[in-house]
């Protein structure tokens, strides 16, 4: 008896090479990015994936999820996975995985770094010199993280690995999520603009998608006030981001730090023309041993579940018992929310 076809497997975009690696030693994968005419290849193989491999930002709906009838699992590349629509996904039978805990180090790490150089003025300090200018005069004071009061807005993995870290500068740490956890020694307010209003520096690790879309607007910026720094490490959605350029030329906050937009690559110019932001080019989780961990995560929930097991890193809106068959895959009634 010959043996049975591998599971067939769709890449829609330019992944990890790590995740094309394993997959096409096990599976029959095929990739849209690299083919003459993706439209035709995906006509042409849409009726036999049964699984999807998909990089950050890459859209997945209802609409696509229904030109691929026998899909099961859709494997996406990052923590965040708001662009995947895992509501339409449970609907249907198909779970959604992502990769959690792999870059949560890196990210926490990026985002005390991405703090620093917004304080202290690095990267314009770094210009200043590059442009010959310290013969003429020292390079003017800036801000520090001294006595400063530090929010946290989504106290998840993320979220408490970034707090971890700030204990070791000393800083107060207060924190704003859907409920209070018991289990931290941070303060907790009930709300957005409480917790803005009561810190020096809001740090912005919640997850995306449109119910938090434009949280962080020009009420929470006037709660930062003219000492208040933004981080953001999430979504780009979270920010009104006109808002924010306002409040950065006005003097409503005193700085920000970004690594994620609304439109990206596309970044707002009244945001590029602000010298007291320090913008970064979604790098968060931008090293070579996290997006090969990340890579590998993705691959591995995906020869999980062909080969029996299950899916390693399910998402809330489809959980997974140990032991189901695939057949069992979760509806909408057992989907749960995310913890910000």
């Amino acid at each position: 008896m010959s043996e049975p076809a591998p599971p067939e497997i769709l890449m829609l975009r330019p992944m990890h090479p790590v995740v094309a690696e394993a997959l096409g030693a096990r599976l029959t994968l095929h990739r849209v990015d690299g083919a003459a005419d993706p439209e035709a290849l995906l006509r042409e193989v849409a009726p036999r994936i049964r699984g999807l491999a998909v990089g950050a930002q890459t859209p997945v709906d209802g609409g696509l999820m229904d030109r691929l009838p026998k899909l099961e699992i859709v494997a996406n590349f990052g923590v965040g996975y708001d662009t995947v629509d895992a509501r339409a996904a449970a609907a249907r039978g198909v779970v959604v995985t992502n990769t959690p805990d792999v870059l949560t180090d890196e990210v926490a790490d990026l985002t005390l770094g991405l703090l620093l150089a917004t304080l202290r003025r690095i990267p314009q300090a770094d210009r200043y010199l590059r442009a010959g200018r310290w013969p003429q005069a020292p390079f003017p004071l800036s801000p520090s993280l001294r006595g400063r009061r530090i929010g946290i807005l989504g106290l998840g993995r993320i979220g408490r690995a970034i707090a971890r870290r700030l204990e070791g500068f000393g800083v107060e740490i207060a924190y704003h999520g859907r409920s209070r956890q018991a289990d931290v020694p941070y303060a907790y307010h009930p709300t957005l603009v409480g917790l803005a209003e009561a810190v020096h520096v809001l740090i912005v690790v919640a997850p995306g998608g449109p119910g938090t879309a434009g949280l962080i607007d020009a009420a929470v910026l006037r709660g930062l006030g003219p000492e208040g720094v933004l981080i953001n490490v999430a979504r780009g959605s979270l920010v009104d981001e006109a808002a924010l350029a306002a409040a950065l030329a006005d003097g409503t906050i005193q700085a920000a730090g970004l690594d994620v937009f609304a439109d990206e690559p596309h970044v707002p110019a009244d945001l590029v023309a602000c010298d007291n932001a320090v913008l970064l080019p979604h790098v968060g989780s931008a090293s070579h041993h996290t997006r090969a961990a990340m890579g590998r995560l993705v691959a591995d929930n995906l020869l999980s579940w062909f080969e029996g097991r299950g899916p390693l890193t399910p998402v809330a809106e489809t959980p997974w018992k140990a032991g189901a068959e695939p057949s069992e895959a979760p509806g909408p009634e057992t989907s749960r929310k995310v913890e910000a």
